[in-house]
């Protein structure tokens, strides 16, 4: 029989009513002939709620423990998701990442996968059972349990199928990929088809339904991902190899962003800092003789200790952390001259706000700002480059 994997989010697993109707979801497509491995994040904001009482125990949590303490949350929507459908008579079973084969890297809070071993998976599904899989976690090759990261579930799956030989269908709140957040910008439409480039640009400018590692992955596996709703109709965005003609796929931002400057010959020092907290930087930038980093402050459990220990071991560094956010424009041509940049600049001079910093890719631009004019900027620059 052909197999799926099908990943769910946080927000379709939330509560047990949803849960349930995942599980009958999941159900149908067992009943339709499929053979079906599941990925789950955690319920809610279960993640959130685990690294808060993280840090009423400690402000610089181990990044280990940290690690055993965060896997608990996918652990819990599995072994629920799993009593659901044998609750409905759909034989299934769940594993967590390294019962599954997950085998990733060593670094903890940020590790990534190296290969996957699914022979479980495959006995499993042999067997007629669906099986449930813990998203967002592997095992190291020093047996130790590691995380991928905000995210990390999108991965998961995305490895798996691969491993499988799978269908992979990404599930969320959303009926695929907009051309911005649709809560923020009620003209944006959903995009029927993007390449793996501009969906990682758009997930690394801020765009929440995919993983920017997740579509490397899917990338050089040559696995196409279906972007859909959990609870909706047969909408659905397609990420697949294959440029596009000349386009803008769309508008996105972020909140909670640091951004570091410091002299360029201590670029290193900085980088090591980062590494040993388990820091990955958006951007870096060495126009001259000083240097600039951006830091999304979500991906960072300890930014205050970080922080001192920046400011202690680097002198001259200057930290910005006090509502600073981006927007970004994304798609292909944007390089073949200064349109999109020359927009995005004069649409936060509009708005009394002027860039902290601004950083350009083949298929990016991207302004950092005061958080506070993120939304009316998406607006102004979705209908002035999209329509």
């Amino acid at each position: 029989m052909p197999v799926v994997v099908q990943k769910y989010g946080g927000s379709s697993v939330g509560t047990v009513e949803k849960m349930r109707k995942v599980a009958e979801k999941v159900a149908a497509a067992r009943r339709a002939g499929k053979d079906v491995c599941v990925v789950v994040s955690a319920m809610g904001d279960t993640t959130d709620d685990l690294l808060s009482l993280a840090k009423q125990i400690s402000p610089a949590p181990a990044r280990r423990e940290l690690d055993m303490l965060l896997s608990a949350g996918e652990r819990i929507s599995m072994a629920l998701l799993s009593m659901a459908l044998n609750d409905l008579g759909v034989p299934a079973i769940s594993f967590t990442g390294s019962q599954s084969g997950i085998i990733t890297t060593d670094s903890h809070s940020a590790a990534r996968i190296l290969e996957v071993r699914a022979f479980r998976v495959q006995e499993e599904l042999a067997k007629g059972k669906v099986v449930i899989v813990a998203g967002y976690q592997g095992v190291s090759t020093r047996k130790e349990v590691t995380t991928l990261g905000r995210g990390g579930s999108d991965t998961t799956a995305v490895a798996l199928a691969a491993a499988l030989g799978a269908d992979c269908e990404i599930y969320s709140d959303v009926a695929g990929v907009f051309t911005a957040d649709p809560r923020v910008v009620p003209s944006a439409a959903r995009l029927e088809a993007l390449s793996y480039e501009e969906m990682q640009e758009l997930a690394a400018a801020g765009a929440k339904v995919l993983n920017a590692q997740a579509v490397e992955f899917a990338k050089e596996r040559g696995i196409a991902i279906h972007a859909r709703s959990t609870f909706g109709g047969p909408e659905e965005t397609v990420v697949k190899g294959g440029a596009h003609p000349e386009r803008i796929a769309g508008v996105a931002m972020q909140k909670g962003l640091a951004l570091l400057g410091f002299p360029a010959a201590r670029l290193g020092d900085v980088l090591a800092i980062l590494e040993r907290h388990g820091a990955v930087a958006l951007e870096i930038a060495v126009p001259g003789e000083r240097a600039g980093v951006a830091l999304d402050l979500e991906n960072v459990h300890d930014w205050p200790v970080l922080r001192a220990q920046l400011a202690a071991e680097v002198p001259g560094l200057a930290a910005e952390d006090e509502a600073i956010g981006a927007v970004s424009v994304v798609g292909t041509g944007i390089s073949a001259g200064h349109r999109v940049l020359r927009a995005v600049t004069a649409t936060l001079a509009e708005l009394g706000a002027r860039p902290r910093a601004l950083f350009t890719s083949p298929l990016r631009v991207t302004a950092y700002c005061d958080a506070a004019v993120l939304k009316d900027a998406a607006r102004r620059l979705h209908e002035q480059l999209v329509g």
